[in-house]
């Protein structure tokens, strides 16, 4: 499907790759949001998640969701939000390391492949097979060849996953080359980020061009009717996180299935039960 189609959808709300292109990525937003406003929102927003997590369940739905993005753009931070009110044995993080020998001589989409859902499970992919379009293409850890079959057989992949009757939805977190070099200063200081710069990471600082052009050819292969790319203004954290979270909860038509709270029956008396020594237990010791 070509760029030039695309644009004659009316229901869809896409951001071409041409505007997206330009040395800063998206222009910095200045806007700010209370931190009230946004604890009360990211709240609520939560709660309905968990009516979201539920009607999957009983409606035994398969759900992935991919985001991707430039490094420090936020995601970790969107996943955070998303899941820490879910629950693990049905909402779940992917973040895969590099490939061992047998994932470089097996087919591409085979280690993402086994760990895409089950009836009743959401899969969320922090990265995904898109390192090919983005990573291994700028650093050279793909052959031209391995590329270009990518990008032929990515719009595929993604398709023959909808007829399968998984929800795909694809998050592109854009952050300008002035919020992320502050970032990353940021996190240079901070002993309890330092870890999230990896020598990727640093490498990536000078060759932010080609980052941006490899972004632009992977959405015009992949920006497709079936899956499309939802791009995130992430230069404001908060705001980016609401963002992302509220466009989550719209692409899923759920009902509110939230369980009704248990009631708890009375404790029973300890009756012959004899409690050991304390003296006989190893204790942590109470610094504070």
């Amino acid at each position: 499907m070509s760029r030039k189609q695309r644009k004659k959808e009316p229901t869809r709300k896409t951001t071409s790759a041409a505007s997206l292109y330009d040395p800063g990525d998206v222009k910095p937003t200045k806007h700010k949001i209370d931190r009230q406003v946004y604890e009360q929102e990211l709240a609520r927003l939560q709660i309905e998640l968990v009516k979201m997590q539920e009607w999957v369940k009983h409606e035994g739905l398969k759900v992935v969701v991919i985001f991707e993005g430039r490094d420090a753009a936020g995601k970790g931070g969107v996943i955070k939000r998303v899941t820490e009110s879910l629950n693990p044995r049905i909402c779940r993080v992917v973040a895969l390391g590099r490939p061992t020998e047998r994932d470089r001589t097996s087919w591409y989409f085979q280690r993402y492949a086994a760990h895409l859902p089950a009836s009743g499970e959401i899969v969320l992919f922090d990265r995904s097979w898109y390192n090919r379009a983005g990573v291994e293409r700028v650093m050279g850890f793909c052959s031209d060849e391995e590329y270009d079959e990518f990008l032929r057989s990515c719009p595929q992949f993604e398709r023959m996953l909808v007829r399968s009757g998984i929800i795909l939805i694809k998050y592109w977190f854009s952050v300008s080359d002035d919020e992320q070099e502050r970032r990353f200063q940021k996190r240079m200081k901070d002993p309890t980020r330092s870890w999230k710069l990896s020598p990727m990471d640093v490498e990536s600082r000078s060759r932010w061009i080609e980052y941006s052009k490899a972004k632009d050819t992977m959405f015009a292969h992949t920006d497709i009717k079936q899956a499309p790319w939802y791009v995130v203004k992430a230069d404001v954290k908060k705001c980016a996180r609401l963002n992302c979270i509220t466009h989550l909860l719209s692409k899923i038509s759920y009902k509110d299935l939230t369980p009704t709270p248990p009631k708890l029956p009375k404790r029973p008396t300890a009756g012959a039960y004899l409690r050991p020594p304390l003296e006989d237990q190893t204790f942590v010791p109470e610094l504070w």
